[in-house]
């Protein structure tokens, strides 16, 4: 019994620290950042994240001696960097890679007594700290196109302890998705992605997303099956997306698509259409299902190329299965590219929302009465798709059009589920 109360009370010790120290840099930093000038003027790529790098270390050597003395006593000041997203898709991309190379590369060069360790499941539990960001595109500001958020949090508290912002006047980047989220058959914005976003953009002082610190373990576990599978090691990145859907949050749209991708490269067909209904339950039960169909230039039919759209029967197939299990109303809206006028974009986008009802009409009668159209032309695309030339991935002159649902219970107020469809070349 004394060595219990011993132990209990020794714990006790530093947990307390840790929670008057959090509170302590939770003032300070809320009394900083009142006091912090507006982001600098907009720069070339590698200087704004430099620069974005340098205003997050600094703001963590601006706490008093003493506290600095205290966290120096409860932490060996381990970093892991969660991997950057483009902030309106929330999907890894091209330039958001780059950057957080040239984060690692500032960071192990100017500051060292901080240590960045791999995002992965044997690291996660040694950090005091977690870095994310994001890639904005400003459509309104002028000269500056992009903006790059960064912020880190201290793991145990939850408290965002330093943010920067800094804005990029490239006029492009290379915001194609990375390899993994470009095969992906959905988007997988869910409402933790959306978290990590909100992170990325809390200034110093304020809490982190809850549900994203929640799932930052199982985060690690799905960046190394996503990294097995843009590698090519298939087995592995199977094994490693079964282990992240076993876990009590795994439940979560990247991981199944992970799940589903993996199959089917393996050939596991009946087991990759299984885990596509199961994508597309979770997708309608939590009103985010974003299913990507790519259609042919100016039509309303799929593109022909059977390695893109062989699957497309059976996801409609087991859309329409789900989407006649539960009690909602989706709505199909679809979508094109910025080539042509207003008008005829607006009328296309309406014509393949229409054709994709009707084919969940052929395969689930029933659903005649749940399901509507609507069309929105180039607005709310899918960040990456937007182009009228080729998609990279597909050969030259391939244009793209996708199309998503999204799923609504009854009961959720008076919003309307959507379906809709990405950009294309008209």
């Amino acid at each position: 019994m004394t060595t219990t109360h011993t132990n209990t009370a020794n714990t006790a010790v530093p947990r307390t620290l840790w929670r008057v120290l959090a509170m302590c840099i939770a003032a300070l930093l809320a009394t900083a950042c009142a006091h912090r000038p507006a982001p600098s003027s907009a720069m070339p790529f590698d200087q704004a994240v430099t620069q974005a790098v340098d205003d997050l270390m600094v703001q963590t050597q601006k706490l008093p001696a003493f506290l600095a003395k205290v966290e120096s006593t409860l932490t060996q000041r381990r970093i892991v960097i969660d991997p950057l997203l483009e902030g309106a898709s929330g999907q890894q991309t091209e330039v958001t890679r780059v950057a957080e190379q040239r984060i690692v590369q500032r960071m192990q060069a100017q500051f060292k007594q901080f240590t960045v360790t791999p995002f992965n499941a044997n690291e996660i539990g040694n950090a005091q700290y977690v870095l994310n960001g994001t890639l904005v595109r400003d459509k309104d500001a002028s000269g500056a196109p992009y903006r790059l958020n960064l912020a880190m949090t201290e793991i145990k508290s939850g408290m965002v302890i330093a943010q920067s912002v800094a804005r990029i006047s490239d006029a492009s980047l290379d915001t194609r998705p990375t390899a993994f989220f470009r095969d992906s058959p959905v988007n997988g914005k869910d409402r933790g992605v959306e978290g990590y976003i909100r992170t990325a953009e809390t200034p110093a002082g304020q809490a982190a997303d809850a549900l994203y610190l929640e799932r930052l373990p199982t985060a690690t576990v799905l960046q190394e099956a996503t990294a097995a599978y843009e590698a090519g090691r298939m087995s592995e990145a199977l094994s490693r997306y079964e282990a992240a859907s076993k876990r009590a949050d795994g439940q979560q749209l990247r991981i199944y698509s992970g799940l589903y991708l993996t199959q089917s490269q393996l050939g596991r067909t009946a087991d990759a259409e299984r885990t596509f209904g199961t994508l597309a339950r979770l997708g309608l039960e939590s009103n985010n299902l974003s299913v990507k169909f790519l259609f042919k230039p100016g039509s309303t039919d799929f593109l022909a190329d059977p390695k893109i759209s062989a699957a497309y029967p059976m996801w409609l197939r087991q859309i329409a299965r789900q989407a006649a299990q539960i009690d909602a109303c989706v709505v199909v809206t679809g979508h094109t590219s910025r080539t042509g006028s207003e008008a005829v974009n607006e009328r296309l986008s309406l014509q393949r929302a229409t054709s994709v009802k009707a084919r969940l009409v052929g395969e689930a009668p029933p659903l005649s009465k749940k399901l509507r159209e609507a069309g929105m032309g180039f607005r709310e695309n899918i960040v990456g798709t937007g182009a009228d030339d080729c998609e990279r991935r597909a050969g030259p002159a391939r244009r793209i059009q996708g199309s998503w649902l999204r799923g609504l219970r009854q009961g959720q107020g008076a919003r309307r589920s959507r379906t809709q469809s990405a950009p294309s070349s008209r």
